[in-house]
């Protein structure tokens, strides 16, 4: 494949402008960042851009923070300058990546999401049916605070020509070297000396999960939250996910991200994959978690994507799993909570429903739609 050139002479202003609409301020859950920035927009947004094209792009301190649910984790937000900036780096390489990607790389791409190996997975279960269906399910130990920026730079240069682009791209990729873990460190010590002082049943689980929280290693990792990101880590196992298509010819095979699954009757043949897969995966610097296993998908089920699928009477059959309905019992209460409150509009709570709907719509959910959704539903 011959390597781009001048991606970063082709970004305009009109990049910029098109991309904050459609993404940056969509996506943007702190309103109030958008709000200030919208205060004197044509300025802010000039800037962003001469800041881009004057060779003197610095990415910013990230605002640290901790999610809760489902889990602890750690989420880096970025300024306003920065996301404009990370969003249009992240369309132009997408772009450059997406055709090397294999089909059933679901994650990050366009009409190539969740649903799309949602329906992949129901599919290759279908064919497969009537023998016993095992599954080899692996999963990358903390993926994105392994992956070696080294190793990836040297995959994106053989892409990409541009040394302007590049240039911003590896200052992304470099920002985890400055400063994160001392803020991450600070997090996890506050939380923890909160829960400790709290009478929560499950507050030992809940400290041993932020104790489990890594901290960045010099030259590894990406940060977390960024559409960069979210890209060159689709883009960091490209290799891995050829060779299982075409050296060890897996056919039916799907990776989201750090979560693989590929599906056989022959189970042989599966754990002959898992040792080959192994040793890929350490070439990445990388190993596979005590998640990975191979399984009786046809006795047992299989969870991917949020959903548990099982083969019944020789059916496929979808259904949510128990955490994802503790899950929506939890938002739909705080959502009622809200609207009562009248902190979101009628509007908000319609998008957030219909959002709910159309997920769940693809599994065999009628009876869980109707019990949570159609209540909140009557109410506005």
């Amino acid at each position: 494949m011959k390597r781009v050139n001048n991606l970063y002479r082709q970004i305009s202003m009109g990049d910029m402008l098109r991309l904050y609409q459609k993404q940056v301020k969509v996506n943007t859950k702190n309103k109030h960042k958008i709000y200030k920035f919208e205060e004197y927009f044509t300025a802010n947004i000039t800037n962003v851009y001469h800041m881009f094209g004057n060779h003197n792009y610095k990415v910013s301190d990230y605002n640290i923070f901790l999610i809760r649910d489902p889990k602890y984790r750690i989420i880096m937000s970025q300024k306003m300058n920065d996301k404009i900036i990370n969003h249009v780096m992240a369309d132009y390489l997408i772009q450059v990546l997406d055709s090397c990607l294999i089909n059933t790389n679901v994650a990050t791409r366009k009409g190539k999401g969740t649903h799309y190996g949602m329906r992949y997975l129901k599919k290759y279960l279908n064919q497969l049916k009537g023998n016993t269906i095992y599954a080899l399910k692996f999963d990358i130990n903390k993926y994105f605070y392994n992956i070696d920026q080294v190793l990836l730079k040297q995959m994106l240069q053989k892409k990409i020509k541009d040394k302007e682009y590049l240039n911003i791209l590896f200052k992304i990729i470099d920002s985890t070297n400055e400063n994160v873990n001392e803020r991450i460190m600070k997090i996890k010590k506050k939380e923890i000396k909160k829960l400790q002082m709290s009478t929560m049943h499950d507050r030992d689980k809940r400290i041993r999960e932020i104790e489990n929280i890594p901290l960045y290693q010099y030259g590894k990792g990406l940060p977390i939250g960024n559409m960069t990101s979210q890209i060159m880590a689709v883009f960091y196992l490209n290799d891995l996910d050829h060779y299982i298509k075409e050296q060890l010819h897996a056919k039916y095979y799907i990776r989201y991200m750090d979560d693989g699954v590929i599906l056989s009757n022959d189970k042989e043949y599966l754990k002959d994959c898992l040792k080959k897969i192994t040793d890929m995966v350490n070439q990445y610097q990388l190993t596979l978690n005590k998640k990975t296993c191979i399984m009786n998908v046809s006795k047992n089920g299989i969870d991917f994507l949020g959903f548990r699928y099982y083969i019944i009477n020789q059916k496929v059959i979808m259904k949510v799993r128990n955490i994802t309905k503790k899950r929506l019992r939890r938002k739909m209460k705080k959502l009622d909570y809200l609207y009562i409150q009248k902190k979101i509009t009628k509007k908000d709570m319609n998008q957030v429903i219909a959002s709910y709907q159309g997920h769940l719509k693809y599994g065999n959910t009628y009876f869980l739609r109707k019990k949570y959704l159609g209540n909140m539903e009557k109410k506005v």
